[in-house]
């Protein structure tokens, strides 16, 4: 496998417990095309690293990170023989990034910058194959340099986080302290955000079917999917949960766009499960996620989850819905497409409940009995535009949850339709 998850929600996971105020290790994943690491923690660090040499080897320490149990470890082969996770001391998780023997790298060439202080991207822009002779007698440990924050998915300059918005929110959170929430607002004007657990992965529920939506327009783009063209409703892909497909014989043909709306608007777990398999199944759609820079977006299993085993996050969501909202993924046309299907979901229970008149939402919504998602892109009247990503983690059913959201997301409204200079 190129990439290797570590997280929360699976039995591969890195299990982690914290201290009160530490950072906490969501997950990380090498990228052996682009000789990338991707670092996400829970709430936000600042690495720290170096170089060793003999063999080459890049250190890269997580302050105020605590890790339980023992040192993990990954093989890949090529230019970056392993990677280990482990405890240095009592406050340090450690990841050390060993290269194969006889290649190298100068610490120049390594760039380590974030695009939010809990999502860190280990850049190796140059392994090298080592010299006859260059190799250096006994151990050097050099330090290599760790950037700023770049812009929010390379393209929203990310702004302050808004303390006010953030202690109003976390004043809601005090009310509901059977709800385990995972959130993250940002402003596209002025790039100031609000987060909290925004990167703690969840089960996506339905909202993994926004990223479907996009990775299927991408592929109608490319002109590997038509969207004239017909789909077969096979047996095995006929499941229980949301949707009316369910009920209609196997065998019966529907037209992609139709499938692909009713994936969204009325969130069919039989449709979604069509569109997986056109695109090629999950093995073809997490490498992809991963391009757009989702660090916790992956399909385990076609839909109805109901185990919960697709998993995401809120700032991935938000990743996403930034990336479309800057016309990065999509043609123009493609992308109005995909932005009115996602406004016409009929779920308004959660995000869409907070919000003033005038204001509109494309977005794609989540229930399990245990969770509760949203995330989309809002306009206000006025023109004004940010992004939402919320998870709740709940008593089974509880209705709280719904509260909870439709509260955050008022709360959230209410104060971005401020005068600028209120937003502190």
């Amino acid at each position: 496998m190129k990439l290797r998850y570590f997280l929360l929600a699976s039995a591969s996971v890195v299990m982690l417990c914290a201290p009160v105020n530490a950072a906490r290790l969501e997950s990380w994943y090498f990228d052996q095309a682009q000789n990338k690491l991707n670092i996400t923690t829970e709430s936000g660090v600042r690495p720290r690293a170096f170089l060793i040499n003999n063999p080459t080897r890049l250190v890269i320490d997580l302050p105020n990170t605590d890790l339980e149990g023992n040192t993990l470890r990954q093989t890949y082969g090529a230019a970056i023989k392993e990677i280990r996770v482990g405890k240095f001391d009592a406050n340090t998780t450690r990841l050390v990034v060993e290269l194969a023997p006889g290649y190298t790298v100068q610490p120049d060439k390594v760039l380590i910058q974030g695009d939010t202080s809990s999502h860190w991207i280990v850049n190796f822009s140059s392994i090298e194959r080592i010299a006859s002779g260059d190799s250096q007698s006994g151990e050097v440990k050099t330090p290599v340099q760790v950037g700023g924050i770049s812009p929010f998915a390379g393209v929203v300059p990310l702004g302050n986080e808004i303390t006010q918005l953030s202690s109003q929110v976390r004043s809601l959170m005090s009310r509901y302290r059977s709800l385990d929430p995972g959130l993250f607002f940002i402003d596209l004007e002025t790039g100031n955000y609000v987060d909290y657990n925004g990167e703690k992965a969840f089960s996506a529920a339905s909202t993994i079917k926004f990223p479907i939506l996009i990775a299927l327009f991408q592929e109608i783009d490319a002109g590997r999917v038509k969207l004239n063209e017909t789909l077969t409703m096979r047996r095995d892909l006929v499941t229980g949960g949301s949707g009316t497909m369910q009920y209609r014989a196997p065998g019966t043909r529907f037209s992609l766009l139709e499938t692909a709306t009713k994936m969204i608007t009325i969130s069919d777990n039989t449709a979604t499960n069509m569109i997986i398999d056109r695109l090629g199944g999950r093995n073809k759609l997490n490498p992809r996620f991963r391009t757009w820079g989702l660090q916790n977006t992956v399909i385990r299993n076609l839909l109805g989850d109901f185990k919960g085993t697709n998993i995401t996050s809120a700032k991935d969501l938000v990743r996403l819905s930034a990336l479309v909202a800057n016309n990065q993924l999509l043609s123009n046309s493609s992308r109005a497409r995909v932005l009115d299907i996602m406004r016409r979901v009929e779920n308004t229970s959660l995000l869409a409940s907070g919000l003033g008149r005038g204001a509109t939402i494309a977005h794609k919504t989540g229930t399990l009995g245990v969770i509760l998602g949203d995330a989309g892109i809002i306009q206000m009247p006025n023109g004004k535009r940010y992004l939402a990503g919320i998870f709740v983690r709940r008593p089974f059913g509880d209705r709280r949850g719904r509260e909870f959201i439709s509260q955050v997301s008022r709360t959230v409204y209410s104060f971005l339709s401020q005068p600028r200079v209120a937003q502190k």
